[in-house]
C-alpha cells in the first residue's frame, strides 16, 4: 500500500535474454516510463527489494509496481464519515465519485480517499453504489470482517432505502405504492453499461411508494429487496418514470469527455437514504442515514 493504493502485480516470463526492463515493456507497453520507474526503485519483489533493469526475468517471479494514471479531474464533495469503529466505517458518498479504483480513476475514489483520511490501508467496500449514485455506503476494517457483513446484503438481511426524484405523471398518485418485479441483464457489446428487461422469471423486486410532489417532480421512496446492477435506475424506466438526471435510462447517453471535469451541475437524482440491519459480529441494531439532500427537495424547501 502507498498513499492509500494498493500496488498491482505482473508475473514474469522468461524468454532467451530478456530483461526485466524487456519483459515490462513487452508485457505492459502502454506504460512508457518503465526504466525510470526502475531507476527510481519502483518495482518490487515479493521480499519488497527494488528490482534493476538489467536483471534476468525469472519465469513465474512476481513483480509488483504502483499505477500512475493520467491526472484526474477532481471529484466535488467529501466523503463524510457517519460512524467508525474497530470492525466497520458507514461513509455518506457524494455524487460522481467512484467507489475503487478502475480505468482512469485511481485517487479519486471513495476507497482511496477514505483511506487516506482515516490512515487505516486494510479499508475494503462491503457493497457497491454506481458512480453517479450518493449516499450510504459500509466498508470494513479488519479483512476477517468483510465476510459476515457481505453475507448479511447476499441473504437480503439488510433493509435498504432509497430516495429519487422523478418527472411527475398524474398516473403515480393512483400507481403508487407497488411493488415492481421485473428480469434484468446485462446488454451484449458495446451497450453492456445498460441492463435490459427481458420476459421470464424476475430477478428484482422493489417497492416503490410516493413521498411527496415537488412540482413538475416526485420524490420516490425506494426500498429494494434484491441488489443487480443499476436496478432502481432499470426498473424506474421501464414502468416509464426515468430517475432525474439519468444519463444511462432510457437512452445511452455518449459518455462526457474524460478530460473535461463534471461541474456536477446535474447530477443523478438517486440517493442512497438508509441502511439498517442487526450486526453479524455484535447483535446490535444499526441505521445509517444519509445526510445529504437531493437538489429538487432542497429547491421545493428553500
Amino acid at each position: 500500500m502507498r498513499d492509500g493504493v494498493c500496488a498491482s502485480r505482473v508475473a514474469l516470463a522468461a524468454g532467451p535474454g530478456t530483461t526485466v526492463l524487456d519483459f515490462l515493456r513487452q508485457r505492459l507497453p502502454r506504460v512508457t516510463d518503465w526504466a525510470e520507474r526502475l531507476a527510481r526503485g519502483e518495482v518490487l519483489d515479493t521480499t519488497g527489494r527494488a528490482v534493476g533493469p538489467t536483471e534476468p526475468c525469472r519465469h513465474g517471479a512476481v513483480l509488483w509496481y504502483w499505477r500512475q494514471p493520467p491526472t484526474e479531474p477532481r471529484v466535488d464533495g467529501e466523503v463524510v464519515v457517519l460512524h467508525q469503529d474497530e470492525q466497520l466505517v458507514a461513509v455518506d458518498k457524494p455524487h460522481g465519485m467512484p467507489v475503487t479504483p478502475g480505468g482512469r480513476w485511481l485517487h479519486e475514489t471513495v476507497l482511496v480517499r477514505l483511506r487516506r483520511q482515516l490512515g487505516i490501508d486494510t479499508l475494503a467496500p462491503v457493497h457497491r453504489l454506481d458512480l453517479e449514485t450518493a449516499g450510504v455506503m459500509l466498508f470494513t476494517v479488519p479483512a476477517e470482517a468483510r465476510h459476515p457483513y457481505q453475507r448479511l446484503f447476499a441473504e437480503r438481511r439488510v433493509r435498504k432505502v432509497y430516495e429519487a426524484i422523478v418527472p411527475w405523471h398524474e398516473a403515480l398518485a393512483q400507481a403508487l405504492p407497488l411493488v415492481a418485479r421485473h428480469r434484468l441483464q446485462e446488454r451484449p457489446g458495446e451497450a453492456f453499461m445498460q441492463m435490459e428487461v427481458l420476459p421470464g422469471e424476475p430477478n428484482t423486486e422493489t417497492r416503490i411508494e410516493l413521498a411527496a410532489r415537488l412540482g413538475e417532480h416526485a420524490l420516490l421512496r425506494l426500498q429494494p429487496l434484491t441488489g443487480r446492477k443499476h436496478q432502481l435506475r432499470a426498473q424506474l424506466a421501464e414502468l416509464g418514470w426515468p430517475i432525474v438526471g439519468d444519463r444511462i435510462y432510457p437512452v445511452l447517453q455518449p459518455q462526457r469527455d474524460p478530460d473535461v471535469p463534471d461541474d456536477g451541475s446535474a447530477p443523478l437524482q438517486l440517493l442512497a437514504r438508509e441502511l439498517a440491519f442487526d450486526d453479524p459480529l455484535t447483535g446490535q441494531r444499526r441505521c445509517f442515514a444519509s445526510r445529504r439532500v437531493l437538489a429538487e427537495v432542497a429547491a421545493s424547501s428553500s
